[in-house]
């Protein structure tokens, strides 16, 4: 009888949350927002010590961030200056770093590490602004050039640092 008890409890809170739509878990809370806006992201990296240059990744950021938008929300992306909620910032560290070494003195692991500055600003509720930095990194074996692991490396990193920006927007949790 407890079993019972204890499971019509489950089910009577989770149709609560279902039904009522409280939570949605894969969008966000846009408020009365219906636009936004990704300005290009532009690559400072090499400005920071110890960071280098990687050419397009600018371009590809500032996508991965409009995908991320689009995809986990109904907003419609804009590219007038007059978007509800406006995204943009600097890739401010894009460096590698040896992780742990092998009896040779050499890596035998290396990370790779992606910052980024964001600017967020909501016209429809502007307490909600903020400038923060993110940041997120991929370990790849100490024998493996960047080149081969770049293209996988690059995927998981902008997958946790556009989610991360897209939870600080928008997620209101």
């Amino acid at each position: 009888m407890k079993r019972l008890s204890k499971a019509l409890l489950v089910v009577a809170i989770f149709s609560t949350f279902v039904g009522c739509g409280i939570y949605n878990f894969t969008g966000g809370d846009v408020g009365t927002a219906t636009t936004f806006q990704v300005n290009y992201f532009q690559n400072y990296a090499t400005q920071s010590p110890g960071s280098t240059f990687e050419p397009g990744m600018d371009r590809d950021f500032t996508l991965a961030l409009q995908d991320r938008i689009l995809n986990q929300t109904s907003l419609d992306l804009v590219n007038t200056n007059n978007a509800d909620l406006l995204y943009e910032g600097e890739i401010v560290e894009y460096r590698i770093s040896p992780m742990s070494a092998t009896a040779q003195q050499t890596a035998a692991q290396n990370r790779l590490s992606i910052g980024v500055n964001v600017r967020f600003y909501n016209k429809t509720k502007e307490d909600a602004d903020f400038e923060k930095r993110f940041s997120f990194f991929y370990d790849y074996d100490g024998d493996a050039q960047l080149s081969s692991v770049k293209s996988e490396a690059h995927e998981v990193i902008f997958e946790r640092i556009t989610q991360d920006i897209f939870n600080e927007s928008l997620a209101d949790w």
